[in-house]
């Protein structure tokens, strides 16, 4: 209850500073005299499938102009999050797969198995994941961010919001752009446009983006820095209108990236307090004192540097020698818009192929001991190829009363995984170690030793001294096996989706009166995958330890026996699944809409009710650490085709409510909304230190074993009756947009979002009523990760007249404001983020027209620490079993590792058009 109360104190304070920002606006606006043109600040939108202005939709919905963008130094989705309070956009072990989250709910993780909770489109194509959204934008002319379920106007379902996208058209008047920045890092960017004419019929627009820049990561071990920028876009575009009735519009774009992603630093101690006494000296050679925390010994023995445990939001991080994070990405495609004007119906049709694909190495354990990695080669990559058509007819009725449309929707999408996740140089001695430093044997714990053992103990082992007893040589030799685990594991792990969605919806606006309004939505989806995967890996030490000790499972040496195991198989890494193929198939269908009652009952007022049933599709976990426990052999179980069933999940529903009021008179506009919303099977993937998690969340209005039995480590209580099952997620809150342009030169804009997105208090796993997985036992009654309950932001833009002769300033300045949220799927208390606050700024000088500028930046000024998204390290949990079953702390000795925030970055850049 303390961090709550200080986190309410700190949303207060912050809310405060937002306010405070916005007070000299406020106070300029008391005096200032109201410009002819302060109706700039609306920005048209279509949100509904219409030109409408911002104030006229009765949805919730952000809209950000080019100007802000480009005043906010936007060059991917990331920085919407300074202008969009209920909008987060973070990005972790892959840029690939970044996670776009709105009022706390988003798709979790790095599994390309999980369709977006929040998807991007741009210019009306629906891009696979969110994450592709992280490339450069080139010339933009706004972005739309719509809050709640989405999908009777077209594109994909959404079951939290979406993220829409529009790029600057062709233009039938020659002229042209260009800027060059330099800053800190390095940092290069350099990008242009050019359009104009072909024909009287044809326009043509070409925009360029080169971005180059350091990494904010130091790796001393291999001498380099990582997370660093090397990538250059590139759209083409042709606008055709040969009568004014039609228009078709062509695009072609091309991203290039070979970079460095995604390094990542330990939690340290002071959030993690259970890491140990990094004072004491390492012990290699000789027996070893014991810490509080054996994984915190083994670590240090083997070479890793205590100081990584103890640096904070440092910025060196620990990579093991020669491995590296080098990725390279392709994403290009092509589209075609069609609209045509009937007369009484429009006619528009977007057709669109895409493709990306995106490999990545990895130092995978995110430290300086070789435990895990991915190498670089075209044997870890995703793919994505996809089709996509959409048709909207749409039109007047009813003597104009009806505003109709209807339409369908088609999308082919083929997805290809290919992993050679291996274990690291280390690893054998690593996985002995750990094995013997945290059970039974610790009194011969000897890092030097054959075994991670002393002689002495492995001689009373071998003479039956120990209570081992007469299983003591099979037990020495399943060790010593372990120990030559070193560079086995995946060599062709190929999975392979093909997705098959189409649907056909309607969105009606009836005019009932010159002020009322009645929208009626409805959208029937149909959603087909194909799944099948090849596997091929060499760790034969895996199926011998399982052949040899297997027997010892059920008697006194269990405990040793598994752990052996376990470590020899960890993540499904055996020699059993190779050759193997598994295959699997998934139907659904569903139903979907929205209402919204709207009224207008002055000109500057509109205030609505709505509902959406939102929709996300089920689907696969792409990762086979999710097939068994490592423990089991695929023989007892029936073979690998068995358990594919254990790679589904369940699609995500969610039924919302929203009562809103928009006001706007020209030089302010105000925005309310009140929404709940409640989601069904909502979809979560959790990495628990070893296997990543895919399981869909449901509640239970009275839980088998009484309530709280789903916190029980035993994992035996916890289930539902099937009449019982209810939401698993609901997310309640209020949000409040406003702007201010008092005068032609001067805007203010501030948001304000209260979202509490929490889980119930008792929880189960799928909608079966099977219990929920005891990893994630700290989810009943918390808040959702990466969900704040407050966030503010605001923004001022002043472009002062300077002289006669047409010169203006710019002085710029946005902030956002979070409160207290953690920030791993999981919830474990190390994985908590403080509130904190980011501010961005500009301040430059512009020519007559902005025929030419020259600006100074900043981003995050104030060099802000926080972390993205804390996770367990991998393999890393200072236990011999499962690393959650130590009662003193949850996530007991396992250690975490934490992806940063970007620091402090600014520049100067320099800005020319014709």
């Amino acid at each position: 209850m303390l961090r709550r109360d200080k986190s309410f104190n700190r949303a207060l304070k912050l809310s405060a500073a937002c306010l405070a920002l916005a007070a000299p606006a406020m106070a300029f606006a008391q005096e200032a005299p109201q410009s002819e043109d302060t109706s700039d600040a609306e920005i048209v939108v279509t949100a509904q499938g219409r030109s409408q202005l911002l104030s006229d939709v009765p949805v919730a919905i952000s809209a950000v102009n080019a100007e802000t963008l480009q005043n906010s130094g936007a060059n991917d989705i990331r920085q919407l999050n300074q202008v969009a309070p209920s909008l987060l956009v973070s990005s972790t072990g892959s840029e690939a797969n970044g996670s776009a989250r709105i009022r706390g709910i988003g798709t979790v993780g790095d599994n390309p198995g999980l369709e977006s909770s929040v998807p991007v489109f741009i210019d009306g194509v629906y891009r696979s994941r969110s994450g592709i959204g992280l490339n450069e934008l080139g010339e933009i002319d706004r972005v739309e961010v719509q809050r709640g379920p989405q999908g009777t106007l077209g594109g994909r379902n959404s079951s939290a919001g979406l993220i829409s996208i529009y790029s600057k058209k062709p233009s039938f008047t020659f002229g042209g752009n260009g800027e060059l920045t330099y800053g800190n890092y390095d940092f290069m960017r350099a990008a242009g446009s050019v359009t104009g004419p072909v024909s009287e019929q044809l326009a043509f627009r070409v925009d360029g983006v080169y971005v180059k820049r350091d990494g904010f990561y130091r790796d001393d071990q291999n001498g380099r820095d990582i997370n660093n920028r090397d990538r250059y876009f590139l759209r083409g575009q042709l606008l055709f209108e040969p009568t004014d009735a039609l228009s078709v519009r062509l695009i072609a774009d091309y991203t290039f990236r070979k970079e460095e992603c995604c390094a990542a630093t330990y939690v340290d101690r002071a959030v993690n307090q259970f890491i140990g006494d990094l004072n004491t000296p390492s012990t290699v050679g000789v027996a070893s004192t014991a810490t509080s925390n054996n994984i915190i010994n083994v670590l240090r023995d083997l070479g890793q540097p205590l100081a990584a445990f103890n640096q904070g939001f440092g910025r060196k991080v620990s990579v093991s020698p020669n491995r590296v994070f080098s990725g390279e990405t392709k994403d290009y495609g092509f589209s075609g818009q069609v609209d045509y004007d009937f007369g009484g119906a429009t006619l528009t049709s977007i057709t669109a192929y895409r493709q990306y694909r995106s490999g990545q190495a990895s130092d995978t354990d995110y430290g300086e001991v070789d435990i895990l990695y991915r190498a670089p080669s075209d044997d870890a990559y995703r793919q994505f190829h996809t089709f996509t058509q959409e048709l909207r007819l749409q039109g007047e009725a009813l003597d104009g009363k009806l505003d109709w449309l209807v339409g369908g929707f088609f999308a082919n999408e083929k997805l290809t995984v290919r992993d050679n996740l291996r274990f690291g140089s280390q690893y054998g001695r690593f996985a002995n170690c750990r094995l013997v430093s945290g059970g039974s044997l610790a009194s011969g714990y000897l890092p030097s030793g054959q075994a991670c053992l002393s002689a002495t103990v492995r001689g009373a082992i071998a003479g039956g001294l120990t209570a081992l007893g007469a299983g003591g040589p099979a037990i020495l030799a399943g060790l010593d096996r372990l120990d030559t685990l070193n560079n086995l594991g995946s060599t062709n792990d190929r999975y392979f989706q093909n997705g098959t969605n189409w649907a056909v919806f309607t969105h009606n606006i009836l005019h009932i009166t010159d002020t009322v309004d009645l929208t009626l939505g409805l959208r029937y989806t149909k959603d087909k995958k194909k799944f099948d995967a090849t596997f091929g890996n060499d760790n034969t030490v895996c199926t011998a330890n399982q052949a040899a000790l297997g027997s010892l499972l059920a008697g006194p040496l269990a405990a040793t026996a598994g752990g052996i195991i376990g470590l020899s198989c960890q993540g499904n890494s055996t020699a059993e699944l190779n050759g193997v193929s598994i295959r699997d198939d998934r139907n659904e269908d569903q139903l979907t809409g929205t209402a919204i009652l709207s009224w207008k009952p002055v000109d500057d007022l509109l205030v609505y009710g709505s509902f959406a049933r939102g929709y996300k599709a089920g689907g696969f976990n792409l990762d086979r650490s999710a097939l068994k426990s490592p423990i089991a052999t695929f023989a007892s179980v029936g073979g690998a085709q068995a358990l594919v069933g254990n790679l589904q999940f369940d699609p995500e529903l969610v039924d919302s409510y929203e009562l809103g009021a928009k006001f706007s008179n020209g030089p302010f506009g105000l925005s309310v909304s009140g929404f709940r919303s409640d989601f069904s099977s909502f979809q979560l993937n959790t990495f628990n230190g070893t296997v990543f998690l895919v399981q869909n969340v449901n509640g239970c209005n009275n839980l088998v074993g009484g309530s709280n039995a789903d916190t029980d480590l035993s994992n035996t209580t916890g289930s539902c009756a099937a009449g019982d099952i209810t939401y698993g997620v609901r997310t309640q809150g209020l949000e409040l947009e406003a702007s201010l342009t008092p005068a032609r030169n001067f805007r203010m804009a501030a948001g304000l979002t209260y979202a509490k997105t929490t889980y119930r208090d008792d929880l189960i796993g799928t909608k079966n009523g099977a219990p929920l997985d005891s990893a994630l036992r700290k989810l009943p009654g918390d808040n959702l990760s990466n969900a704040p309950e407050f966030v503010a932001t605001s923004s001022v833009t002043w472009t002062p007249d300077i002289g006669s002769n047409g010169m203006s300033g710019l002085v710029y300045i946005d902030g956002r404001m979070t409160s207290d949220y953690n920030t791993g799927s999981d919830l474990f208390p190390q994985k908590e983020q403080d509130s904190f606050a980011v501010f961005n700024a500009r301040i430059g000088l512009r020519g007559a027209d902005e025929a030419w500028g020259i600006e100074l930046w900043g981003q995050n000024i104030f060099n802000q620490d926080y972390a993205q998204v804390a996770f367990n390290s991998p393999f890393q949990a200072g236990q011999s079993s499962a690393p959650f079953v130590d009662p003193q702390y949850p996530g007991g000795r396992q250690i975490f590792s934490q992806f940063l925030a970007e620091p402090r970055t600014y520049g100067i850049t320099l800005r020319g058009k014709f």
